[in-house]
């Protein structure tokens, strides 16, 4: 099937004669639970026959083995696929989806593309999938690219409103040996980060480990402080 596409605008007449203009959404290909792609959506024809082949795979009485389908998309198409089926809701697809991504060559730890798997995990009340995705997470290569903060603080937001303690806990271990809070690793210890990451552990009852975090924020500070001053 083809991307839903708006057109227009397209002339309305309304009271007294006038007209005004509106956009009119026309929605293409087969009629399912999917609803128009939004501007800066589009799918190439490889991403969504992969969509498709999956959810009939999934209806199938003997489900065919689609992974080596899937691996032969190339990587825009492959993410581009998993992000449709979180947006669709068919979660378990997308986590078979996403193991796919993770087997790739060129995969590396994606903290916004984990965040939305948790917030879409969350949706569907797949909270010990939460817990197994860390998991995983924490197998990875050990190390997560703390330079993106906005992936970073996405993530440990999702986790929080998750209400998924111990995979709360877990990322700050993963954080840590990344060298977040380590003193001379060099990596910045970002304000924002912290302080969601102190106060959501605070809502679990973690305070002592709230604390470690509030006491990585301050030696940084310090430290920041005692270079500007010299």
């Amino acid at each position: 099937s083809l991307p839903s596409r708006t057109k227009g605008p397209f002339p309305t007449t309304i009271h007294g004669g006038a007209t005004s203009n509106r956009l009119l959404t026309i929605r293409c290909g087969p009629r399912d639970n999917r609803g128009p792609l939004v501007k800066g959506r589009v799918l190439s024809s490889e991403a969504i026959q992969a969509v498709q082949a999956l959810k009939r795979a999934q209806r199938s009485p003997n489900p065919p083995d689609v992974s080596r389908s899937l691996s032969r998309l190339i990587k825009a198409d492959l993410l581009a696929t998993l992000r449709e089926l979180l947006r669709q809701g068919h979660c378990d697809l997308a986590l078979k989806v996403f193991s796919t991504v993770r087997s790739e060559s060129w995969y590396k730890t994606d903290l916004g593309l984990y965040a939305d798997l948790v917030q879409a995990l969350a949706n569907n009340r797949m909270a010990e999938d939460i817990d197994r995705l860390i998991g995983e997470m924490e197998m990875e290569d050990g190390v997560i690219d703390l330079g993106d903060k906005k992936g970073l603080s996405r993530l440990i937001k999702a986790l929080i409103a998750a209400e998924r303690r111990e995979s709360t806990v877990r990322m700050y271990g993963v954080m840590k040996r990344s060298g977040w809070g380590c003193i001379g690793s060099g990596v910045e210890v970002d304000e924002y980060v912290a302080k969601v990451l102190s106060k959501g552990l605070r809502r679990f009852g973690e305070r002592d480990v709230a604390r470690e975090v509030d006491l990585a924020l301050e030696s940084y500070s310090n430290a920041c402080l005692g270079r500007v001053g010299v």
